[in-house]
């Protein structure tokens, strides 16, 4: 098995595209991509002999909550365990955000069919007795 290798805020517009497209997400523009790369607590990616298979994007304040936006693992590199080591770096550096004494909120929305992957982490799927669903609004400003 080859061996896999996390390395912090090294993901470039360019790869941060190429890995969206290799699992079918929607696109962005290069400027979109950028100014999210740019606005990210911390990108993790993660690498095969050196080339970039995948990655973690992490946003928020870091204080109060954070959010994990984007784990991408390429289909060709799935099923190596990069998508644990990249869920584990991501938990593990909010965890050092978090002040003693209180509490951080971290959240993520996932595909359907991948809430095992994320319960597994430690993550609870909505609605609970005591949280609702949660909810999501596009504002679409593309042109038919």
């Amino acid at each position: 098995m080859k061996e896999l290798e996390l390395r912090e805020n090294t993901i470039d517009v360019d790869t941060y595209l190429k890995l969206r497209d290799s699992v079918g997400w929607k696109k962005l523009t290069r400027k979109q991509a950028q100014a999210a790369l740019d606005g990210s607590l911390l990108t993790v990616g993660l690498y095969v002999a050196g080339q970039p298979v995948g990655m973690g994007r992490l946003v928020g304040d870091g204080a109060v909550i954070c959010y994990i936006q984007d784990l991408i693992v390429h289909p060709n590199a799935q099923g190596m365990g990069g998508g644990h080591m990249l869920m584990e770096h991501l938990i593990s550096y909010v965890d050092s955000l978090t002040e003693e004494g209180t509490e951080m909120m971290l959240d993520l929305m996932c595909a359907k069919g991948r809430e095992q992957f994320y319960s597994r982490h430690g993550f609870l799927a909505r609605p609970t007795e005591h949280l609702g669903p949660g909810m999501i609004q596009y504002l679409d400003k593309r042109t038919s």
